[in-house]
C-alpha cells in the first residue's frame, strides 16, 4: 500500500500550530471523517502512566477544542484521573487514517472550569447523564445485570422529564485540557517518505530542533519557562521544524 495525501510542504506552513490543527479537523468533518473514524466526532488516544511508570492509554473524545488546547470530561474518580493527579505529563494522539494524517501530542493536564463543564452536561441526552450518575468509572462491577440495576435503579430516582436539570451533576463529574507543548503533524506520502512537522514551545535554553537530537528523544518538556507563560496555540512563541519520517 502507498500513502497518497497532499503533504505538508514547506511553503504556507503557519508559525503556530493552531490554525493547522483546526484546519485538519475542518478538512475531515468536510470528508465526514471523524478523528480515528469515530462516529461520534474527534476521538483522541490519551496516554498517561500509573504509579509504577507504565504507560495507560484509552481513547477520549475531545469536547472542547481552542487555542489552550483539547479539554475532555470525566469521572475524577476514574483510573485516568487518579493517574492524571499523580503525573500530569501526558501524550496524546488524533487520526484520521482514511486521509492519512495523524496529530501527536505531548503536554500537560489542566482542569477544565466547572461552568462548560455543568452546562455539557445538562445537554448530554438523558441517558447519558443517568449513566454518568451510576458509573464510578474504572471500578469493578460483578456483571452486565448488576450494571443494569444500578442503572434502573438511578432512573427511577430521577425520570426523564425532558428537563435539562432533571439528572444532577455528579459530584465526580469533571473535564480536563491537554496543554500541549509541542505538537506534531504526520502526513503519509508516496514511498513512504512522510512529512512531519513539529510545533515545540520555543525558549532559551530549550534543544537546537536542527541538530543531532532533532530526530532523536525530544525533550521532557519546556524546562525554563512556567506554564502560566506558556504561549497559546494561536499566539507568538512556538518553533517548528522538519522530522525525518
Amino acid at each position: 500500500m502507498d500513502y497518497r495525501s497532499d503533504g505538508l510542504d514547506d511553503e504556507g506552513l503557519p508559525d503556530q500550530p493552531f490554525e493547522l490543527l483546526t484546519r485538519w479537523v475542518e478538512q475531515a468533518r468536510a470528508a465526514g471523517v471523524g478523528g480515528f473514524e469515530s462516529p461520534e466526532g474527534l476521538a483522541m488516544s490519551l496516554s498517561t502512566v500509573d504509579p509504577g511508570g507504565a504507560p495507560n492509554v484509552r481513547t477520549v473524545l475531545v469536547r472542547f477544542l481552542d487555542a489552550r488546547g483539547l479539554g475532555f470530561v470525566t469521572d475524577t474518580t476514574s483510573t485516568k484521573a487518579r493517574e492524571i493527579d499523580a503525573e500530569p505529563r501526558v501524550a496524546g494522539s488524533i487520526g484520521w487514517p482514511a486521509l492519512f494524517r495523524v496529530v501527536r501530542l505531548r503536554g500537560v493536564i489542566e482542569a477544565l472550569d466547572p461552568g462548560p463543564l455543568a452546562a455539557y452536561f445538562t445537554a448530554r441526552p438523558w441517558g447519558s447523564r443517568i449513566a454518568a450518575l451510576a458509573s464510578h468509572q474504572s471500578a469493578p462491577t460483578g456483571s452486565r445485570a448488576d450494571l443494569d440495576a444500578l442503572f434502573a435503579s438511578y432512573a427511577a430516582r430521577h425520570p426523564d422529564t425532558g428537563s435539562p436539570d432533571d439528572v444532577p451533576v455528579p459530584a465526580s463529574w469533571g473535564g480536563y485540557r491537554v496543554r500541549p507543548w509541542e505538537v506534531e503533524f504526520w502526513a503519509g506520502r508516496e514511498s513512504r517518505l512522510h512529512d512531519r512537522i513539529v510545533y515545540q514551545i520555543d525558549e532559551p535554553g530549550g534543544p537546537d530542533p536542527t541538530g543531532p537530537q532533532a530526530g532523536g528523544p525530544a525533550q521532557a518538556g519546556p524546562r525554563h519557562t512556567e506554564r502560566a507563560q506558556w504561549p497559546l496555540l494561536d499566539e507568538p512563541g512556538w518553533r517548528r521544524f522538519r522530522r525525518m519520517p
